[in-house]
């Protein structure tokens, strides 16, 4: 049931009452090339998206997957979910002041699924027929039935038919899209910096799911060359809140007099979400981790215990499931019979620890020499036809070097992969670090340009479509996907498909964690680690609610203080 009934007033997790003045300053390393976040080419900001270009409904921040109506006033579908139809609202206004209509809904789901991106073509695809039905109203027959599309087709950013050319579209452009958002783009210095204007006349100030939300007049987007400049810019007040991900930074980094007098506060707020999988991602599509035992060996020469005591300050805790910290996790669970049978056609597809819920990533003696792990890892490799001669693996067949290159975009993820370097080089592994821009970073993952990439997939309590983006066989090709390792495994396509259809609580859970067995059992990651909190600083003169979000505080909930 929804948490919050018809006629509600607001979110929880905002302030009602917030003032609606002055500006918000965030910062980001980095670079974009685009403003348009709906299309493959190009580095958009990624505060486009939601500011600028709404969806039929507006979902919950306090709540596993829930909508609410937002260009849509009410949703109606069957038992069975095999269509959905939306009814606008008649004030729905784009911000140029023209009525959204359901020929813009219409034109953004053919536009988005002709041209979007691989998410969007996805999930549009699955729709067999998208009409018109009176005056405001809109249906989708979907192609089969489906427990999460029309939520999907419920989040689907509408554009205006008028102000959007489809012929252009899918090139790179500093002209934002034409939405009906809570703002619009002001000044563009490419590659720099964005502002966002409040929006004349914002048509949904007043609903209740925009309550609390969009305070400011005004939104700044910073972009810096690299972390540390990014530090350096916010203590001294260049940007007003920072979200702190690097342990040492966090114990130290923040004695300052700004934070000794008051004016900069740090917070630990807390998250009930799946904690993000961050990993170091090795790209299958590559003859040499096409082999498990390669990857296996990279995985057992990983020493988490020495980096997180020398580099993290013992902080982090290892991550070892992608549902981390929460029910939908298989770690530390034996499988139910409800999943040993989803996973019966895959005998070969869950490791026997896996399935008993007694795996856990390798565990050394913290002193970054760890004989035992090494000696294993050799195992492995030499099992998979390499050998080390004169302190270098050597491929038994051909002679060549097992030389990987490992991409990374930030300096934080350069000191990481070097003191990995280091780690894998006592098994005579030569990995080349290649640190690039961020343009160049983001390009190279898109297109699967790499041998090894850091990646981290952030998950919900309700996952659903986007894991086939994530893990299905059939993103493995198409540029633009999140399946970075080029994952084709037939019981992952079968346990999302398997977690699509579930009706009831139970039968979902046992699904997803399904879903978990395999996707750890594939090794195509070295596991790294999370943060337990999600770690705050912030300028005191922006304010913010005291109840976080299920993700933790958001940006547009907060308040200029002064």
């Amino acid at each position: 049931m929804p948490l919050y009934e018809a006629g509600f007033s607001h979110y929880r997790s905002v302030n009602p009452d917030a003032p609606r003045r002055g500006r918000l300053v965030q910062g980001a390393v980095g670079t974009f090339d685009s403003l348009n976040p709906f299309i493959v080419r190009g580095t958009p900001p990624p505060f486009i998206r939601w500011n600028i270009v709404e969806s039929l409904m507006a979902r919950s921040p306090d709540e596993a997957f829930t909508v609410y109506g937002l260009l849509a006033r009410s949703i109606e579908t069957d038992d069975a979910r095999s269509h959905v139809t939306f009814q606008l609202d008649p004030a729905a206004r784009f911000s140029d002041g023209t009525p959204v209509s359901p020929e813009d809904v219409l034109f953004s789901y053919e536009l988005l699924r002709a041209r979007g991106r691989p998410n969007h073509r996805s999930y549009y695809g699955k729709v067999a027929r998208a009409e018109q039905i009176g005056p405001h109203g809109i249906r989708f027959t979907l192609a089969q039935e489906d427990r999460e599309l029309p939520l999907i087709l419920a989040l689907m950013p509408v554009l205006s038919k008028h102000a959007t050319d489809w012929n252009s579209f899918e090139n790179t452009s500093f002209t934002a899209p034409l939405g009906s958002g809570p703002y619009v783009c002001g000044e563009v210095k490419p590659g720099e910096s964005v502002v966002l204007r409040r929006a004349p006349d914002y048509w949904g100030r007043d609903l209740a799911v925009n309550r609390g939300l969009y305070n400011f007049d005004t939104l700044r987007y910073d972009f810096y060359r690299d972390v540390n400049g990014l530090f350096e810019a916010f203590k001294r007040g260049l940007y007003d809140i920072r979200f702190e991900t690097d342990p040492g930074r966090w114990k130290t980094g923040y004695d300052i007099p700004a934070r000794r007098d008051g004016r900069i506060v740090l917070e630990d707020v807390g998250t009930q979400t799946p904690a993000p999988y961050s990993a170091l991602v090795f790209n299958m599509r590559r003859p040499v981790f096409a082999d498990n035992r390669v990857r296996r060996a990279m995985v057992e020469l990983f020493d988490f215990e020495w980096i997180n005591q020398q580099l993290y300050f013992g902080v982090y805790t290892r991550t070892a499931s992608f549902y981390e910290n929460s029910e939908l996790s298989a770690r530390n669970r034996s499988a139910s019979e409800t999943e040993r049978a989803l996973l019966a056609p895959f005998p070969d597809a869950v490791l026997p620890p896996v399935m008993e819920g007694t795996w856990q990533p390798p565990v050394s003696d913290g002193s970054g020499r760890d004989r035992e792990r090494l000696r294993t890892a050799l195992g492995l490799l030499d099992a998979a036809g390499w050998h080390l001669v004169d302190g270098v693996m050597i491929d038994k067949r051909d002679g060549a070097l097992l030389r990987p290159e490992l991409v990374v975009g930030t300096k934080d993820q350069e000191r990481l992969a070097l003191a990995y370097q280091r780690m894998v080089k006592r098994a005579g592994i030569d990995l080349v670090i290649r640190l690039v821009d961020n343009v160049q970073f983001e390009t190279r993952k898109q297109n699967y340009d790499y041998d090894i990439v850091p990646y981290i997939w952030d998950q919900s309590l309700s996952p659903g479509n986007e894991q086939a983006f994530y893990f299905g066989s059939e993103a493995a090709d198409q540029p633009g996907t999140r399946n970075f390792m080029g994952l084709r495994n037939a019981a992952a396509d079968a346990m999302i498909r398997a977690l699509l259809a579930a009706r009831e609580r139970e039968d979902f859970i046992a699904a997803v964690r399904a879903l978990d067995r395999v996707l750890i059992s594939a090794q195509f990651s070295v596991p790294l680690f999370h943060t337990p909190d999600q770690w705050l600083a912030r300028w005191t003169k922006v304010a913010r609610p005291q109840t976080p979000s299920l993700s933790g505080t958001l940006a547009e909930t907060w308040w200029d203080a002064e």
